[in-house]
């Protein structure tokens, strides 16, 4: 995947397509296809936006949303690649661990929800619990997966320059797996942040999740939506943020291949 300059075009097409679905969105809500109470216009959900913004609400939820997966999923990151990284260069460990790792990544992260509640209570903690555990399995996968795949003459031309443990880990291992690992927490971070959302709407008392469920009971779609464009937009903004480390000079050569 060579990187690509930046042009116009860019910037047109989708400005173009999201005025379309603008265009349709609001047509279909003047000509009364749904109730409006279960359709708000665009210009009921921008109200309902500026009046969560002037409240400090809106401000709060996005604060706790991204506490919240900022601190579980950097849990995951901080131990899922060591550990991958280690599995990957046990062969023994890796036929010993892998059916276990392969079991809990398939498993949900909401059905880990009950006990989340009944092991840490109402808050922050049983939300960061599930997005490590939705985290860090994929991501020790993907990084033994990364570790598999190192040419093996890599780590030959290593042991002939006599370089250390640590010196193979920084300048062979790491630079080889990044590309992977960088394309895993993309795909990873972006489960977390629906997670999180899933887990806010039951077991938090403040997020965007939580905004969302609560503007379903008191049955004010305008926020309602207001709230799913704010989710939408963040988990963009997260996905370009981890996109930038493709761009290291280390690693872009892992992309141009």
């Amino acid at each position: 995947m060579n990187p690509k300059r930046f042009s116009s075009t860019d910037i047109v097409l989708p400005s173009l397509v999201l005025l379309i679905a603008l265009l349709i969105w609001t047509v279909l809500s003047l000509l009364k296809v749904f109730p409006d109470s279960v359709f708000p216009s665009p210009l009921a959900v921008a109200k309902g936006f500026v009046e969560e913004v002037r409240n400090g609400r809106l401000v709060e939820d996005v604060v706790a949303s991204l506490f919240r997966v900022t601190t579980g999923f950097a849990l995951a990151v901080f131990t899922g690649i060591p550990a991958g990284l280690w599995l990957g260069h046990h062969a023994r460990a890796r036929t010993a661990f892998l059916p276990l790792i392969n079991f809990f990544r398939n498993l949900s992260p909401l059905a880990w929800i009950p006990f989340a509640i009944m092991w840490f209570g109402i808050g922050d903690l049983p939300t960061v619990f599930l997005i490590f555990m939705s985290s860090f399995f994929p991501l020790v996968l993907a990084t033994i997966a990364a570790v598999a795949n190192i040419p093996s003459v890599y780590f030959r031309i290593a042991n002939d320059y006599n370089f250390g443990n640590v010196e193979t880990l920084t300048h062979v291992t790491l630079p080889a797996i990044a590309p992977q690992v960088i394309t895993s927490l993309r795909v990873t971070a972006g489960v977390a942040w629906l997670v999180v959302v899933a887990a806010e709407m039951i077991s938090g008392r403040a997020g965007l999740g939580f905004a969302v469920w609560d503007a379903r009971n008191g049955l004010r779609m305008d926020l309602l939506v207001s709230s799913m464009v704010m989710i939408g937009l963040i988990g963009i903004v997260i996905d370009r943020i981890l996109l930038q480390l493709t761009k290291i000079p280390s690693v872009r050569w892992g992309y141009e291949r």
